[in-house]
């Protein structure tokens, strides 16, 4: 598909409906599960939409854009931490480095409107992921720390000639399933960072050229691969995540060709909010993931099954508990870090992101329910995974996967992999 340019036709900022109160103007700390990944890129999601068929006469493009805005103000009221920027205090006597959320600087979330000569039918039926897709985003050279400058979120509506879409930037995943405002809070503890400037720890890194493909698993796939993995580990404590991911963790190591003396990980993003004890605030504004991690040798891992790797994971999982979320907090302040980009994607891994628990399809703009789930340029690296729940529901899953050109050429001819996919 010949590349085409996105064109911006505006940009503004949406602020909150309402002036904020004192109590909502405090400065909002981070954890260290927040200060570690300042180095990271926003995370990038969206959501293609069918434009409403031409009997609808009521839709007017600049009327549903005129909406959002408004909704979007009036939703700030309540999240208004998303149209503030990050701020940093340094003292020399004592020395002292705060990085912080400031409401008090809410310059607003950044809303873009723009056009490419694209169609949905373009995007879905292509073999790899257009390039296009990744131009449907805004920020996609922003690490988190640029957020003191940069907007929190930023929200690009795309229009396509006989369709449209809807891409949305936001730097926090987590979701929030309220009946009543949040009353945001941030840690506890003000955390003063060893440094004196940021030139010390902020880091970028170059983007791999890899391919990026959609692959659908359907319910009864997903289902047919949870029942082989408990019934190989005589369990019934696998699940439908871990299954596909130990699915996936065995596919990608054997058409990498690594020795079979060396090492291969499977790495899962894995929120801590309630795995801490006592569980953290759902009011708790941050992004508290870590990750949780399988290692073996690809010998055993190709010489076993489905479930022995998946009870791999399973037991890493498991193991992941309040002991272990404070084990590396104790650690981190006694060595206050941020992690280099480049130490969160490592050789002969495969990582897992994101959950097909996210409701992701329960988005509702007013289109009716998204034809598809896409994401941006950014976090993408040689065996980097992005699970979504499949349109359907019902169990299914989409996974993006994202390999270097000849090991995706070779995953299309696994057939462990081919035959997970046939299954209806």
């Amino acid at each position: 598909m010949t590349l085409q340019k996105v064109k911006h036709i505006s940009e503004c900022f949406v602020r909150p409906q309402h002036d904020l109160s004192q109590d909502t103007k405090r400065p909002i700390y981070f954890t260290p599960f927040e200060l570690v990944v300042l180095n990271s890129n926003y995370s990038q999601k969206g959501l293609l939409f069918a434009k409403p068929p031409p009997e609808n006469q009521d839709f007017f493009i600049t009327t549903f854009l005129d909406d959002l805005r408004s909704s979007l103000s009036t939703t700030l009221t309540h999240f208004y931490p998303f149209a503030a920027r990050l701020a940093t205090r340094k003292e020399e006597k004592p020395p002292s480095y705060v990085i912080y959320i400031d409401p008090e600087n809410s310059p607003g979330v950044k809303f873009v409107h723009a056009t490419v000569d694209v169609t949905v039918s373009d995007i879905l039926t292509s073999t790899d992921v257009p390039l296009v897709v990744h131009s449907f985003f805004d920020l996609n050279d922003a690490i988190n720390h640029d957020g003191h400058t940069l907007p929190l979120l930023s929200i690009q509506v795309t229009g396509l000639p006989m369709e449209s879409s809807l891409a949305a930037l936001s730097k926090d995943e987590n979701s929030y399933l309220i009946s009543r405002p949040p009353i945001f809070k941030g840690s506890d503890t003000i955390i003063n960072l060893p440094f004196t400037h940021h030139d010390q720890f902020i880091s970028r890194s170059e983007k791999p050229q890899v391919k990026e493909r959609f692959f659908h698993f359907t319910s009864a796939a997903v289902s047919k691969l949870k029942a082989k993995a408990n019934e190989e580990c005589n369990m019934q404590n696998i699940s439908s995540l871990q299954a596909v991911s130990a699915l996936l963790w065995r596919c990608v190591t054997r058409v990498r060709h690594q020795p079979g003396n060396s090492e291969t990980t499977c790495r899962l993003v894995i929120s801590n909010r309630r795995r801490m004890n006592p569980p953290l605030s759902d009011d708790y504004f941050g992004s508290p993931v870590g990750s949780v991690s399988g290692t073996e040798t690809v010998e055993d891992l190709m010489a076993h099954g489905l479930g022995w790797a998946a009870l791999r994971i399973h037991e890493a999982v498991t193991n992941h508990d309040d002991i272990a979320v404070k084990k590396f907090v104790d650690s981190w302040y006694r060595n206050p870090v941020v992690y280099e980009p480049n130490a969160l994607f490592h050789q002969n891994t495969t990582q897992i992101g994101s959950s097909p628990r996210f409701d992701i399809y329960g988005c509702e703009f007013g289109l009716g329910k998204a034809v598809a789930a896409r994401s941006g340029f950014v976090n993408k690296a040689d065996g980097k995974m992005t699970i979504y729940p499949g349109r359907e529901g019902g169990g299914s899953m989409d996974v993006e996967v994202c390999l270097l050109p000849e090991y995706m050429m070779a995953l299309e001819c696994d057939e462990e992999f081919i035959i997970a996919l046939k299954i209806n």
